[in-house]
């Protein structure tokens, strides 16, 4: 007898583990002829016109029931995933979850469900928040469930995530989602087009002038418009003197918000939204009553933004339209009730494109002014060259709060620093330019207007009376009393910047939510791999 490597003497196997080993052999030997040969191997219950009776089971039929080596190894390997994935029932389906369970049945009872991705239900409101509460399948398959209590808050979460705020009738002013609801499911991402098949993403933006709202779906790192919607609402209209939202304004913007909630219901499918309010609302006394009336008369529940929001927004919707060789952009948006102005510093910005761009925002500041309140201030219909002068005057005062105003001129005497415009007052100024009968936002969106140009047109405008404006089909009636305001805003940003050319937008907040929405969808889905 021998010794062990340890030592101890050396085990001698049994003969009746001889004997197993031996009956495994023999038995592996006669699947693998049987399989080499096609026939049978052991028994399974067919049917027969006379009933059940015994029949040969074939070998795919004995691995999937356990009944070979190779068959046990598939069952175990299961079992091992099913463990993993939070168990699995007999039929294949993994359970609902609790908050799933509790979802599913407050959506079918009309109540309020908890969750980020909505489906509006047409009447009554859904909190915001998932209709589609089931945790049913293997992971890979499974579609996004309201709450997900086996996976845990990601410290990796962008802010936009910790800040997600409920949309849809929500009770609450926001809701923090658990880590797995902004993430969609692998096997509603459409490969082809890059983006998630079956889910739709929204963006509304009520402003101080207009309520806009815009539904897409994705196709790669862009999207495709599905339905969009603006009317002029004057929302701001009196605020500057009140400090409170006019009755009359309320019911306008209201009426505007039911519109939109409807569009919202007829989209068929899941959508992801986020839903904001800007300066009236922020500046109103009576601006969050007015959100808590439009949660309960449309469901909608609105989100007031900062104004460092609303500056970030306008440049992630406009990133696209922002020279590939330009080293500054001096980038505005006009609103009705203030302005946002941002200095994107891109000297240095190694070829960084499309959102990355948002990370060299050098400076911003947001103006207290917009064309609605400026135009109250100053009048609108009636503008003569002492009156605009009076109004560029007011805007450059204000121009101050933007501290790094001798940086930037130093940036834009030595390298190639253009603007970039996003609001209803360039994209006038770029159809009156190129003499469009008709509004046409593929001409105007990324049109380039030199430096003269840009004086031209306002120099144009100022001259032409009040109704002539309003026969102006690029202005109309509900621009004609605004439009001049806007020009003075744009002529005391030139004036302190000067720029050799203006490049116009339209596009902005909404473009700028769907954009950090489906980067978000993306970079959840990205991490959630590296996870697994």
């Amino acid at each position: 007898m021998s010794d062990s490597e340890d030592g101890g003497p050396a085990r001698q196997p049994s003969a009746n583990a001889n004997t197993k080993s031996a009956h495994k052999r023999a038995k592996r030997r006669k699947r693998a002829r049987a399989r080499k040969s096609g026939k049978r191997v052991g028994t399974d219950a067919s049917v027969s016109k006379g009933g059940l009776q015994a029949g040969p089971k074939t070998q795919a039929q004995a691995d999937s029931d356990g009944c070979s080596p190779g068959g046990e190894r598939k069952q175990k390997t299961k079992r091992r995933r099913n463990r993993r994935h939070g168990g699995v029932g007999a039929s294949g389906a993994r359970p609902l979850s609790v908050a799933g369970k509790e979802a599913a049945g407050t959506v079918a009872g009309g109540g309020a469900a908890a969750g980020i991705v909505t489906r509006v239900a047409a009447g009554g409101s859904t909190n915001g928040q998932s209709t589609r509460a089931g945790d049913c399948g293997p992971r890979r398959d499974r579609p996004v469930v309201a709450a997900d209590a086996r996976r845990r808050e990601s410290p990796h979460r962008s802010g936009l995530q910790k800040e997600w705020h409920s949309n849809v009738g929500g009770a609450e002013a926001s809701v923090r989602p658990a880590a797995g609801e902004v993430r969609l499911a692998r096997a509603e991402r459409n490969p082809r087009a890059g983006g998630y098949r079956g889910i739709l993403y929204a963006a509304l933006d009520l402003g101080t002038n207009n309520c806009r709202l815009l539904v897409a779906k994705p196709e790669g790192r862009a999207f495709r418009v599905v339905d969009a919607y603006s009317r002029i609402v004057r929302l701001g209209e009196g605020i500057g003197a009140s400090h409170r939202l006019s009755d009359a304004a309320m019911e306008r913007a209201v009426e505007a918000l039911a519109v939109c909630r409807d569009k919202l219901v007829q989209c068929g499918s899941p959508v992801r939204m986020r839903l904001i309010a800007t300066e009236a609302c922020r500046a109103a006394e009576n601006g969050p009553l007015f959100i808590e009336r439009v949660r309960k008369e449309t469901g909608l529940s609105l989100e007031i933004v900062t104004r460092e929001t609303e500056a970030r927004l306008a440049v992630a919707g406009c990133t696209s339209l922002v020279a590939p060789d330009a080293d500054g952009v001096v980038l505005f948006d006009i609103g009705g009730g203030s302005s946002e102005l941002v200095w994107l510093d891109l000297r240095n910005r190694c070829g960084a494109r499309g959102l990355a761009l948002t990370r060299f925002i050098r400076h911003w500041t947001s103006l207290p002014l917009g064309v609605v309140t400026l135009a109250e201030r100053h009048g609108g219909t009636q503008v003569g060259p002492e009156c605009f002068e009076a109004m560029v005057e007011d805007v450059s005062q204000h121009l101050t709060s933007f501290t790094m105003g001798s940086m930037l001129s130093e940036a834009i005497s030595s390298g190639d620093v253009h603007m970039l415009g996003t609001s209803g007052t360039v994209t006038t100024l770029a159809g009156v330019h190129l003499g469009l009968e008709r509004y046409d936002r593929r001409r105007v969106d990324g049109a380039w207007l030199a430096d003269a140009d840009v004086s031209a047109m306002i120099a144009r405008l100022l001259a032409m009376p009040y109704e002539e404006r309003v026969d102006n089909p690029c202005i109309g009636a509900d621009r004609a009393d605004l439009v001049l305001a806007g020009c003075a805003i744009l002529e005391a940003i030139r004036r302190r910047w000067p720029c050799k050319r203006l490049r116009v937008a339209d596009r902005g907040l909404r473009e700028g939510i769907l954009m950090e929405l489906m980067a978000a969808d993306r970079k959840g889905r990205t991490s959630g791999r590296s996870r697994h």
